[in-house]
């Protein structure tokens, strides 16, 4: 192909192109585009991994699949596809996660260049460990509808994929979503939770009963009344329901999942149960519960067209004949699987979407709260952000581009580029940084000795959940090992059963406590990190634990007061913020577990200098109306300054001398919009 015709590349990247060894990791949207222009552009040794299977619904987009296709072996297939445009090409596919114990370290440093074409998050961060530890040269990319990034991560030389806070997956209070629901989401998750309890693999966190007592009743009952709610938790609830403490699935079997009954269990009998809790609605407006006999529910069994209007908002007596019908389905589906094993909800999965999609409508029904599409609730239940065939294509594109760079050693002109649906102030689609973006100093990964602070409630968190959501969930560790350092003590083991006896303990059962400092070490990812414990006592509600990678982050809110004043009256000490996650982070955007990368709108506010001597109404009034302001004639080219306007508008001054975005800190904002940080995916 392109690298074996001379003349179309200068001669030393032809040769780079030759001898190089390339791996895509992801055969999905992005990572289709990238075999196909790999493989074009004449790269002889390729290998590509992934762990999924080919769905109808990537079709319209990942265009080496056909209908023939679904169901096989993503990798596999688009090798297949890609040697029909270069029968030369060595090309060898894994049907395996990249994050199993056969791809290590020794594996990554086979190759010239890692090329990331991921889906969540999980599967990034590990990536990116993985390279730093080989040293590496990895190109990170995603796409979030017409929003694309392309960025470069070399060891020493650039930010890692972890230098930066990643927006976490919102989460709701379980009292929420079993009791007050107040917005379609909450809706959702119940109905998936309920999925789950009937069909699925049940989880402590996500029942869907309402609670006993009434939550918001403390301070109010006395023990008389509390011996009472226990008594009515053990037997049953006279009156108001049928809520009895049993085994949901259990109960479902025994009733032979019959419609009408678990309709007016879950949607009739549990309502009114929530209704006997005066104190929940003396500032909310109450439920509505349905009866499966109600007159709303009388529907034209004849006519089962809406049930393919997967833009159209269902009504009740829809929702209520789809619910019936997956019941019917998704039972007989139960009773296919071996014994002990449950169903997987899959938006992609027919009944299962279809009931949760009509689960979520009654409810929102119930609680009068805004309905929603099945295409919608799809979109919110399954976390999608639409994906783009252009936009994954101009983005792999970039992704070669950058890898002819990297062949080159031509690093420094490896900028990350943003995608965006309009052209910026500059007319630009395509926008690159002005410089390549340092590391962070206080990443837990890619810093000289990794080190976090951990706010964490030691008195509530056992060592099993502090292995599971701490290690693994949050800090992305595969098998860690923990020992407490000053003593020696194993608390954790890779080894299997090593440590089994130490899950049930608290923390601070093992003296783990305010102070205290743990290793971390993670064998198979190359990785060791110092965990410094603060003990904090958790509220209600409250996270039970949180990730701090500055220790300035721990200084009194006084210190930081004062440092505000200090910036205000012009001393701007430059301390960059590192990443900090914890286990319930309030976040704006819902449900984004695929999210990824993060891109900063290039707009004019940031880019273009403005006279220092504009009155701060002026502008106010320019940044509002997103006006292009013209440079002064003779622009002011030194130091970078910030400018605060009001307690909203922070105006950045820079020299213009240089096209391109201009570089800036990711900064928090109170009411984030469009224009602000985006989660790629």
């Amino acid at each position: 192909m392109a690298a074996s015709l001379d003349g179309v590349f200068p001669a030393t990247l032809q040769e780079k192109v030759k001898n190089s060894k390339l791996l895509v990791v992801g055969a999905g949207g992005i990572g289709c585009e990238i075999l196909k222009n790999l493989v074009l552009s004449g790269f002889p040794e390729i290998e590509i991994i992934d762990l999924d299977t080919i769905d109808l619904s990537n079709l319209n987009r990942q265009f080496l699949f056909h209908r023939e296709h679904v169901g096989k072996s993503k990798s596999q297939v688009a090798r297949e596809s890609a040697l029909q445009f270069n029968p030369d090409v060595k090309i060898k596919a894994y049907h395996d996660s990249i994050m199993a114990t056969d791809y290590g370290v020794n594996f990554f440093k086979k190759f010239d260049v890692v090329l990331n074409a991921l889906d969540n998050r999980a599967a990034r961060n590990h990536v990116n460990r993985m390279c730093l530890n080989a040293e590496v040269p990895l190109i990170e990319s995603g796409t979030a509808g017409y929003n694309g990034q392309v960025e470069l991560i070399k060891k020493g030389l650039t930010q890692c994929y972890e230098c930066t806070p990643k927006a976490t997956q919102k989460s709701f209070p379980g009292c929420t979503i079993r009791n007050t629901p107040s917005e379609p989401i909450h809706c959702i998750v119940w109905a998936k939770h309920l999925f789950n309890q009937l069909f699925g693999e049940t989880v402590d966190d996500e029942d869907i009963s309402p609670d006993v007592a009434d939550p918001e009743a403390k301070g109010e009952v006395d023990e008389n009344s509390k011996i009472d709610a226990e008594k009515a938790a053990d037997e049953k609830v006279p009156g108001d329901g049928n809520v009895v403490r049993v085994n949901t699935r259990q109960w479902a079997k025994d009733n032979h999942y019959d419609a009408q009954t678990l309709f007016n269990k879950f949607f009739y009998d549990d309502i009114k149960y929530l209704l006997s809790m005066s104190n929940l609605w003396k500032t909310r407006k109450p439920p509505t519960p349905i009866k499966w006999d109600s007159l709303l529910l009388k529907q034209d069994e004849t006519d089962q067209s809406y049930s393919r209007q997967y833009h159209k908002i269902w009504s009740l007596a829809e929702c209520a004949a789809v619910f019936a019908d997956c019941l019917k389905k998704l039972k007989l589906n139960l009773e296919k699987m071996d014994q002990g094993d449950s169903l997987v909800w899959d938006k992609d999965d027919q009944p299962a979407m279809d009931f949760v999609a009509a689960c979520a409508n009654i409810r929102g029904y119930i609680f009068e709260i805004g309905r929603k599409s099945r295409f919608e609730i799809k979109s919110m239940a399954g976390n999608i952000i639409p994906a783009i065939a252009t936009t994954n294509a101009i983005t792999a594109g970039v992704v070669v581009l950058h890898t002819f760079k990297v062949l080159q050693n031509q690093l420094d002109k490896c900028k990350s580029v943003y995608m965006r649906l309009r052209p910026n102030p500059r007319n630009q689609l395509l926008i690159p940084e002005k410089i390549l973006t340092a590391p962070n100093k206080n990443c837990y990964v890619c810093a000289a000795e990794p080190a976090i602070h951990l706010r964490i409630d030691t008195k509530r968190v056992h060592i099993k959940e502090f292995r599971d959501e701490v290690l693994i969930k949050t800090l992305n560790m595969v098998n860690p090992d923990v020992i407490v350092d000053a003593k020696g003590v194993v608390v954790i083991s890779s080894e299997e059963g090593e440590t089994e006896c130490n899950e049930s303990k608290l923390m601070s059962e093992m003296d783990i406590v305010d102070g205290v400092l743990l290793k971390c070490d993670d064998f198979f990812q190359n990785y060791e990190l110092s965990i410094i414990i603060v003990h904090i006592d958790a509220e209600r509600d409250e996270p039970l634990f949180e990730v701090i990678a500055d220790p300035n982050q721990l200084k009194p809110k006084k210190e930081e007061t004062v440092k505000t004043s200090e910036k205000e009256n012009g001393k701007t000490d430059d301390v960059s913020d590192g990443p900090s996650t914890s286990k319930k982070s309030k976040i704006n955007e819902v449900l984004d577990d695929d999210d990824d990368l993060c891109l900063i709108e290039d707009d004019d506010d940031h880019n273009v200098s403005k006279p220092a001597d504009k009155s701060a109404t002026e502008e106010v009034t320019e940044a509002t109306d997103k006006l292009q302001v013209k440079s002064p004639e003779k622009p002011i080219a030194t130091k970078r300054k910030t400018t605060t306007v009001d307690d909203d508008i922070t105006e950045i001054l820079d020299s213009d001398e240089e096209d391109g975005p201009t570089q800036s800190k990711r900064t928090k904002r109170s009411e984030p919009d469009e224009k602000g940080v985006i989660n790629i995916d």
